[in-house]
């Protein structure tokens, strides 16, 4: 495979977890803690860089040891090496970001149990070399990441009239109070997953147009 060959494959597994195959609003993974902790976006940025180094960590162990790994046990392997990254997480920022750690609570616990993490160890790590391991577990971050703050920072701005909690409203603000509880997480999902599929749609209508102009 030629070097051209191998920087295409290269860039194509890292941008295909920012658009063609982002994990919240394409594939639709994730969803716990994309409704839950996405009231502020803090908790978003928290929740995507913590998702983001368990994912990562895990992807490089899983490839390194693929070949050892017995088929048997392949998911409870991959499991405890997730489990060890987020424990790792976990007692990091209860101990240097305890506020943050108060308020995501008992979901960095459950990045253990995100498909998202455990799907790409099964599909992807466990299959290829470290290096697009690698460019496959930061740009599915990076999607996930950027999806998190999608939601999130509306959710704040709306209901807090603030963002990264620096006030941007004057008093006179009137803050959507159900955009941080629960129901804002669906209707801002839902509005973000109208607004990619109307895209989506969109893209293969213009497509097929094109097409149809060449016959």
């Amino acid at each position: 495979m030629s070097d051209i060959e191998n920087k295409s494959q290269a860039a194509q597994e890292f941008l295909k977890g920012l658009w063609k195959e982002n994990p919240v609003f394409i594939s639709v993974l994730g969803m716990c803690p994309a409704l839950a902790v996405t009231n502020t976006a803090i908790n978003s940025l928290a929740m995507g860089l913590a998702t983001t180094f368990v994912l990562l960590c895990s992807s490089i162990l899983v490839s390194l040891l693929k070949s050892i790994i017995p088929k048997q046990v392949r998911i409870t392997a991959y499991i405890i090496i997730i489990a060890t990254f987020v424990t790792v997480v976990d007692f990091s920022l209860a101990a240097f970001l305890p506020a943050i750690h108060k308020e995501l609570g008992a979901f960095i616990a459950l990045i253990v149990v995100n498909c998202l993490i455990l799907g790409r160890q099964e599909a992807f790590a466990s299959k290829n070399s470290v290096g697009l391991s690698i460019l496959d577990a930061l740009g599915m971050s990076v999607g996930f990441t950027f999806a998190m703050l999608c939601i999130g920072m509306p959710r704040e701005i709306l209901g807090s009239g603030s963002l990264f909690n620096i006030p941007l409203f004057g008093e006179s603000f009137e803050p959507w109070v159900v955009m941080i509880l629960p129901p804002g997480g669906f209707f801002m999902l839902g509005f973000l997953l109208l607004g990619f599929n109307w895209y989506a749609q969109r893209k293969k209508e213009r497509e097929l147009t094109k097409q149809t102009q060449k016959v």
